[in-house]
């Protein structure tokens, strides 16, 4: 700088590389360096050193840490590590150990079978101390005020204060330098009279008249003659004479210089490089951090491979994803593969194509939406069960999951309906739910009382069909919802009694049927088309006659006729029929009797399965899924493949 006073920052920067640590480490990306540096104020993140070394016996991978972050405790790196570890934070560890000796650090991790130690080592860096953030603030006192400084600011800050400092201490130098000049200018003078000043001396009657004599006689001041009557006889031997005259030559020359100095701004540099390229050379070594200047984490969706992948969801709420191409090994003719391992209460309830880098949106009965991306669903084997999906998200205590919806991508041609129990109804632009959070977002705003029951993926042009547990239901166009903001309460879908409300909402498609169960073991089915347009926000119409005898609605479902349904009652009995086997009869009828239930026994629910004897009579699994491909959007879920052959 000194060299070239309008250098900028960029330029300083090719000179200047960053933070430099003992325990050396990286320091992941230049951000939060150029923003220190430009700025005043920056953030780094330093990350330790880690290496992957392949262990040729078992043909598993290691990851074995070799540098740390500054002021990182190793034992509270490793004891923390092994905490996760056991809270299944992370996941692909089988062992770790602490190797380090005197020469240096050395923590090895050995990772399970198959692990990619890429994604281990990002979770590492995202939950220990394996990766720290250091904030960088150029702060300090200017004239009495604080400030922040940028960093052509702060040097030139330096520059001017060590101008000041080298100017202060050559002045203070100088002075010196000619004090004692003068000193010896007067020993000088003695030596060469040397004979008349001990005469004057001896002739005095005390030190102090010696002193006035000989300022008098020879014009010396006060600290001259002080110099000559304290001056020892050995001064006046050759040799020390000699001495006295390259002392004086001597100290001429430096206040000749100390003056060049003061007088020649350039020369105040000079000596400011002089001294720091000795402190350079002195204490100067090897850079030990090093500085990567890419700052991007390890993204683990860029080493996922992006494939299509069957996601199965059962009725208890348990969750898993297989490779298409597991369900591909088959043809016509075939016995078909267990889809899902499911407990004798449970069955598969939805099952959907999503590609690995997909999202799969969760809604809760509180009104807040949670984001999976495909593959953090847990991959199992065909037959097992998969994972409980309250594991994979953090619900809050009675909270439980409402909906569960596929998404390729967040379009503004496409909309979630979300419906309560109490009969609100909102709309919301599928895009307003494209910035995933770690913690959920609202996704409705849920009155005190009430609970989200029910979400659906629209076109944003069909038709919604809402039925209450009284028997009443309403079909209205969906533009008679405006769309709202993602935090909103939404508006009335249908006007209830009090002691009414809604047990379920469908997207009616032509064709199809509306299956109504009540809860003591009646059903019907009723073509969509009995159920004419209303305005939403109507007392609705009948959908089933609830009398005594048939007890409330414990379900409505809309179903195409090829698929199995399964009734769900109190007692935990599951009953498994044909939807063809229940007639279709007009809307406002009772029903007729579907199972014969005990007397305290009720149904409470009704769910889609796939038709059981499919794989019995040959159909290959692969056909069901090409019938519902990523191209249908408005379809994202088929019959599931059922747990049991």
């Amino acid at each position: 700088m000194i060299h070239d006073p309008e250098i900028t920052i960029d330029g300083l920067m090719q000179y200047i590389q960053g933070p430099d640590f003992p325990t050396a480490g990286f320091i992941n990306g230049r951000e939060g360096i150029i923003s220190a540096y430009r700025t005043g104020r920056g953030i780094i993140r330093v990350r330790a050193r880690a290496l992957i070394e392949k262990n040729a016996r078992n043909d598993r991978e290691s990851i074995v840490v070799t540098e740390l972050p500054y002021q990182v405790n190793k034992a509270n790196l490793i004891e923390k590590i092994a905490d996760l570890v056991k809270e299944k934070k992370i996941g692909g560890i089988a062992d770790l150990r602490d190797e380090s000796d005197r020469e240096g650090i050395r923590v090895v991790l050995d990772l399970k079978r198959d692990e990619a130690s890429a994604i281990v080592l990002n979770q590492l860096y995202k939950h220990t101390q394996m990766e720290s953030t250091f904030g960088i603030i150029m702060l300090a006192i200017d004239q009495g005020q604080p400030r922040v400084f940028n960093l052509k600011e702060v040097l030139q800050s330096f520059l001017e204060f060590r101008k000041e400092v080298v100017v202060r201490r050559t002045a203070f130098e100088l002075a010196k330098a000619k004090e004692r000049a003068h000193i010896l200018e007067g020993l000088i003078i003695a030596l060469d009279r040397i004979d008349e000043v001990i005469a004057v001396i001896k002739a005095s009657g005390s030190p102090a008249e010696a002193s006035t004599a000989l300022c008098s006689r020879f014009g010396l001041s006060d600290l001259q003659a002080k110099a000559i009557l304290e001056m020892r006889l050995q001064r006046l031997t050759g040799l020390e004479r000699d001495k006295i005259d390259a002392e004086y030559a001597e100290i001429s020359s430096l206040i000749h210089k100390l003056q060049g100095i003061l007088d020649d701004p350039q020369k105040v540099l000079d000596v400011i490089v002089e001294e720091l390229s000795e402190i350079r050379t002195r204490y100067g070594d090897e850079r030990r951090t090093e500085i990567v200047y890419s700052s991007e984490e390890i993204n683990i969706e860029d080493l996922i491979v992006e494939e299509d992948m069957v996601v199965t969801v059962s009725h208890a709420g348990y969750i898993k994803r297989n490779a298409v191409s597991l369900y591909k090994s088959q043809r016509r003719g075939g016995k078909g593969k267990i889809g899902m391992g499911t407990k004798e209460e449970d069955f598969v309830e939805r099952i959907f194509i999503a590609n690995t880098h997909h999202y799969v949106l969760i809604f809760t009965s509180r009104g807040r939406l949670y984001w999976l991306k495909v593959y953090q669903i847990p991959q199992a084997g065909r037959a097992a069960k998969g994972k409980a999906i309250v594991n994979l998200i953090n619900l809050t205590e009675g909270e439980r999951v409402a909906a569960v919806l596929p998404v390729r991508e967040f379009t503004g041609e496409r909309s979630v309906v979300m419906v309560t129990r109490k009969g609100t109804i909102k709309k919301t632009e599928l895009s307003a739910f494209s910035n995933p959070r770690a913690g959920g977002i609202i996704a409705i705003s849920i009155d005190e009382g009430d609970e989200l029951i029910d979400v659906q993926l629209t076109l944003g042009n069909q038709d919604i069909f809402l039925g209450t547990r009284k028997g009443k239901s309403i079909r209205f166009r969906e533009d008679d919802v405006r769309d709202m903001g993602r935090t909103a309460r939404g508006v009335r879908g249908i006007r209830m009694a009090d002691d009414d409300r809604v047990i379920g909402m469908e997207i009616p498609t032509e064709g199809n049927t509306i299956l109504t169960v009540s809860e003591k073991g009646y059903g019907k089915r009723t073509e969509i088309a009995e159920y004419r347009l209303q305005t939403r926000g109507g007392k609705g119409t009948i959908n089933l006659k609830t009398v005594s005898k048939i007890g409330d609605v414990s379900g409505v479902l809309q179903i195409s006729g090829s698929e199995d349904i399964m009734l769900i009652s109190d007692a935990g009995r599951i009953i498994r029929m044909r939807a063809e086997e229940v007639r279709v009869i007009h809307r406002s009828t009772q029903g007729v009797r579907l199972i014969d239930l005990d007397d305290n026994e009720k149904l409470v629910g009704v769910a889609r399965a796939e038709r059981e004897d499919e794989r019995e009579n040959g159909a290959a699994p692969e056909d069901l899924l090409e019938e519902s491909g990523p191209e249908q959007e408005n379809l994202p879920e088929f019959g599931p493949v059922e747990g049991e052959e």
